[in-house]
């Protein structure tokens, strides 16, 4: 199979999520079953050594309002097709945001001249290569299946959704320079409450819809998660399937990260003791044989972080540390270093983005704390899991798929991995660390929790055949 996949980001070479991680990791998980992935991905500046290196295989003398081309090349192991356009790529900073924090106001051009050009390729407009399926990713390459609709293309389409949360609504006057036709201003279609959703008329015109856990694929048809499409899912609900994320596990290993302090496995937990040192000396936090909880996040409501400031004394009162690291709300981030500064020695704060020292904090942890109040799937539990780092997460979505709750029944049975709460309350947060903390002071019940959860399958083998095969079914 020849599949192209169409997204705005991909790891390594531009991330701000975790849709990057999947883009960059599913494609090497399907290649040994026989699916061949390239991914259309845009030319920002990140890109520009694996630009310059690529050779042009598609000249567009007017996209959307300048010359653009796609170059391919092969990096890191992925074939990419990078849109070239410098007028709506080149840009500093996010590639989402302007300096002010806000969305760049050509947004909607942006993105559908990705869809634009991801359509001409599935219709053959590059020499010697055409897709047998395109597999759009989010609302950035959503009108994929809307350009080829427009086209009278029967190439099939999947549509992923990784956080409907995100929809690429604009207004309707979006239409005539995107080159879409006005009957896509329709309710079976684009339509959204008086406005053009880019991600509404990928999902209505999709031949088929993933996202990324079982249970989210469940709750997006529920008004509570369905951030106004939950009718558009339940119409969809025959063709909408839910696909667990995977990581990467040459990235996350433990027994051969060069980013931790040291090396460690599931038959060798002491080592694991190094790194929860490294990572409190570089958090500024006094040596203690108390629980060290960690948060690798966006500091947003979502993710539930305001509930985690609300319950800080409890943990600490426990006799726990917190080192978190993440960027988001101001207020938030302000919050989290004044507790930072009220508790120096027991809470360490790092505003900002730093790959490698998510990698020491994984590693360093004894606990990666998850309260989010929707999460599709969530990568920061797995990558926990894999390094033997309990879970403690919100019941929903992807962490309600991959996370067994230590109560009980699990223990006994002897299958626990975390400790899962609901409702998602700062109660049932508060509960959830104290149950953390009862079984941290017992070593074996512990040791026992970290070796199951290293020994867990957190990687894209599954996940990828239930790719393969619904990707043979349309083809």
């Amino acid at each position: 199979m020849n599949i192209l996949f169409v997204a705005s980001e991909c790891a390594p070479f531009i991330k701000t999520g975790g849709l990057a991680d999947v883009i960059g990791a599913v494609p090497k998980a399907l290649a040994p079953l026989g699916a061949k992935v390239r991914i259309l991905l845009p030319a920002y500046p990140a890109l520009s050594a694996e630009l310059a290196r690529g050779r042009e295989v598609l000249p567009l003398p007017d996209l959307l309002g300048g010359p653009a081309r796609v170059v391919a090349v092969t990096a890191r192991g992925l074939d990419l097709f990078l849109l070239d356009a410098p007028h709506l790529f080149d840009r500093a900073g996010n590639i989402y945001l302007g300096p002010d924090g806000t969305d760049w106001p050509d947004n909607a051009l942006r993105f559908g001249a990705l869809s634009q050009v991801g359509a001409q390729i599935a219709m053959g407009a590059l020499d010697g290569w055409v897709p047998d399926l395109v597999n759009a990713h989010d609302w950035q390459a959503a009108l994929v299946p809307a350009y080829l609709h427009a086209a009278g293309s029967a190439v099939p389409t999947v549509m992923t959704i990784h956080n409907i949360a995100f929809q690429g609504v604009f207004d309707a006057d979006v239409l005539a320079p995107l080159g879409l036709p006005a009957d896509m201003f329709t309710v079976d279609k684009g339509e959204y409450y008086g406005r053009f959703s880019f991600l509404k008329c990928g999902l209505m015109l999709a031949s088929k819809v993933t996202t990324v856990s079982p249970t989210y694929a469940r709750e997006l048809m529920d008004p509570g998660f369905g951030m106004g499409l939950d009718g558009v899912m339940q119409a969809r609900r025959a063709d909408l399937t839910g696909i667990v994320n995977g990581i990467d596990l040459d990235v996350w290993n433990p027994e051969t990260d060069p980013a931790i302090a040291a090396p460690y496995s599931a038959r060798n937990l002491r080592k694991k003791a190094q790194n929860k040192s490294a990572l409190q000396d570089r958090f500024g936090l006094t040596p203690d044989a108390g629980p060290l909880f960690c948060v690798i996040s966006r500091l947003t409501t979502q993710k539930g972080l305001d509930l985690l400031l609300e319950v800080l004394p409890s943990l600490l009162a426990h006799g726990a540390q917190l080192a978190l690291l993440g960027t988001g709300d101001k207020g938030m981030e302000q919050a989290f270093a004044d507790a930072a500064s009220r508790h120096a020695g027991q809470v360490g704060v790092i505003i900002g983005y730093d790959e490698s020292l998510s990698h020491l904090m994984q590693a360093g942890s004894d606990a990666i704390v998850i309260p989010s109040r929707f999460e599709p799937c969530g990568l920061t539990q797995l990558y926990g899991l894999r390094y033997g780092t309990i879970p403690v997460v919100a019941r929903t979505g992807g962490l309600a798929d991959t996370v067994i709750d230590a109560n009980l029944a699990a223990l006994d049975a002897g299958c626990a991995t975390g400790v899962q709460f609901a409702p998602v309350t700062a109660m049932g947060l508060e509960q959830a660390i104290a149950r953390t903390c009862d079984l941290f002071a017992q070593p074996k019940v512990w040791a026992a929790m970290q070796r199951r959860a290293m020994r867990q399958s957190v990687g894209w083998e599954t996940s990828a055949r239930a790719y393969q095969t619904l990707f043979q079914a349309l083809i």
